[in-house]
């Protein structure tokens, strides 16, 4: 990982990086799916790539022009932006295939990797605050009235995939910034002998725009549905990986 632009935030990766990142995400995949069929084999996942530019009009308000890259645009063209995550193309695409794909209901994923862009403020590389970076998402979509505690039953077991993966010690802590989307989140994070590093974020989102329909004996039945986010920084499990040998030798700080 070297800064070759002498620009704080962008990063060249070399192959053994890219090949690390490859093998996580994939493996990350089969992990998550393994653990929610376990809990419900009725869950189905479907994987996207959604565009990495996208309407402005799309990004979460909490986003502002002074935290994104903003496309320069002329008049009679829609505003365009690097996303600065990559929930709302998995959202768009989910909203898609329930409303136009019958056999596509509640519980499903929709999950991709890819890049996110964000104006972070200037750090030394080691925090990992990069301008440019892959995550890799799954929106977990189900009915509310599930008898399921999905998200609850999940957090253990997500932290544990981390665990063994890495493989570093983990803790799961309350998110320092609770959005207002989410009822709960919670993050994972790894000692990678310098700090505790933040490499994922699991959410209980309640923004979903659409709720399910179901045909039910006298008609359509509509469920209002939550959503499970699993969102994950690749880069950032890489970096920490290649770390695991700091952090076996300088422990953590009781705290």
């Amino acid at each position: 990982m070297l800064n070759l632009f002498d620009v704080n935030g962008l990063v060249f990766f070399d192959e053994k990086f890219i090949r690390m990142r490859h093998f996580l995400g994939d493996h990350f995949y089969k992990e998550i799916q393994d653990i929610l069929i376990r809990m419900n084999s009725a869950w189905r996942f479907v994987q996207i790539e959604a565009p990495l530019l996208m309407p402005r009009e799309l990004v979460n308000q909490n986003y502002t022009n002074e935290d994104i890259f903003v496309q320069g645009f002329s008049n009679g063209e829609t505003p365009l932006v690097l996303r600065p995550e990559t929930t709302p193309g998995s959202y768009r695409y989910a909203s898609h295939v329930m409303k136009n794909h019958s056999g596509i209901k509640p519980p499903f994923v929709v999950w991709q990797i890819g890049k996110s862009f964000r104006r972070e403020q200037d750090q030394v590389s080691k925090n990992m605050r990069l301008k440019e970076f892959y995550q890799q998402e799954f929106q977990c979509i189900y009915t509310q009235d599930s008898a399921n505690d999905y998200y609850e039953n999940i957090l253990p077991l997500v932290e544990g995939m981390f665990r063994e993966a890495m493989p570093l010690q983990t803790r799961l802590i309350p998110s320092d910034r609770l959005p207002a989307y989410s009822l709960k989140t919670m993050d994972v994070e790894v000692w990678n002998g310098d700090k505790w590093m933040e490499i994922c974020s699991i959410s209980k989102r309640i923004d979903f725009p659409h709720k399910a329909q179901f045909q039910g004996k006298s008609g359509i039945i509509e469920k209002d549905v939550f959503v499970l986010e699993v969102a994950i920084g690749l880069d950032r499990c890489v970096y920490n990986f290649f770390k695991k040998q700091d952090a076996l030798d300088n422990g953590p700080v009781d705290e």
